[in-house]
């Protein structure tokens, strides 16, 4: 059952084209993440949700009530901002109540909420604490008890964890999964980092220059991607240009390679998509041979970087768990898992 629905949504900022119809269907109790680049209208979407900007065209429905033109503060729908956007002259107990205050919640009521919110986000003993006497993990717990308190249907998050250092980062990262199962409430959450959609959604929406790319699982992005844009924004990949010359071949750096069957016309120019793990080099025979340029280590894995064609280059992974195989300089062969290769017209 979905709880929110964009429908046919679209905003201008003047000639700027920003949201381009836009259709959308988020579930109750999901953690859907709006994943894109900077400038691609997911902001823009999850501010139209929260009321803080109003659709050029097109409905926003919440539990089957239009709540497009209705303000803030009467959509059963909380923010909690980058910036956490807490009121310095209060301290943490003060900062959580205030939206239980303003909705005339009685004393007594509003006292046991703002405990369990407290408890809630492991902040007991900082009751009285300013701020900024806090850490920006501590700030951001207290915006999101501040937003939780008030028991809206949806949570928005618009890049919460973008100012936070790696390692507290990974920890909040955990902390919000944690928190979404405990309240069983829906969240949106809006970032440009990957890995941070692909580690904490349910669902990811990507969005690329105000157009809706593709929405499914994590899983469903990385591996089976609809676009071009998608299969080089999501992870890393392999992009090699290529014409076709059989319905499982191509052309590839002057070299005929196996591709899947592609229902495209001969001679037609294609774009090859493949993932480094898809990829295996062997030191005498293969599909494509190369020179290895580079060999990077990167914790768990090592990237072999080999030149195929003068500027063409692939980069494929092995885990760090033997020696190197292979050494700068040398010449290796390329193979990759046809079945695993995207084909892009």
């Amino acid at each position: 059952m979905h709880i929110l629905e964009l429908q046919n949504i679209e905003k201008y900022y003047a000639a700027n084209h920003v949201v381009k119809n836009l259709n959308l269907q988020i579930q109750e109790g999901e953690f859907l993440t709006l994943l894109g680049p900077s400038g691609c209208g997911k902001t823009t979407t999850l501010r139209m949700i929260g009321g803080f900007e109003i659709p050029s065209a097109g409905r926003v429905v919440l539990n089957g009530k239009d709540i497009t033109r209705l303000p803030p503060y009467q959509r059963k729908v909380n923010t909690v901002f980058q910036n956490y956007a807490l009121f310095p002259n209060m301290n943490v107990w003060q900062n959580i109540a205030f939206g239980l205050q303003q909705q005339k919640m009685d004393k007594a009521a509003t006292a046991k909420r703002v405990d369990e919110m407290i408890e809630m986000v492991q902040l007991i003993g900082f009751q009285k604490r300013k701020p900024m006497e806090l850490s920006g993990g501590q700030q951001q717990r207290v915006a999101i008890a501040r937003a939780v308190a008030c028991n809206p249907d949806i949570l928005l998050l618009d890049e919460p964890l973008g100012a936070l250092d790696l390692k507290l980062r990974k920890q909040m990262q955990t902390e919000l999964k944690n928190l979404h199962r405990e309240l069983n409430k829906t969240f949106i959450y809006v970032t440009h980092d990957q890995e941070e959609a692909l580690t904490m959604s349910d669902r990811i929406a990507v969005m690329n220059a105000g157009v809706l790319e593709q929405i499914s699982t994590s899983e469903a992005l990385y591996y089976a991607p609809q676009t071009k844009f998608v299969a080089d924004f999501i992870g890393e990949a392999n992009i090699l240009h290529g014409t076709l010359t059989s319905a499982s071949t191509a052309t590839v750096a002057g070299k005929t390679v196996p591709i899947p069957t592609a229902d495209l016309p001969k001679g037609t120019a294609i774009t090859l998509f493949i993932r480094p793990e898809h990829i295996t080099l062997h030191p005498q025979k293969g599909t494509l041979p190369g020179t290895l340029v580079e060999l990077v280590f990167v914790g768990t894995n090592r990237k072999y970087i080999i030149e195929i064609a003068p500027g063409i280059r692939i980069v494929t992974t092995e885990t760090t768990v033997d020696l190197p195989r292979f050494t700068p300089g040398q010449t290796v062969w390329v193979d990759w898992v046809t079945e695993k290769v995207h084909v892009f017209e």
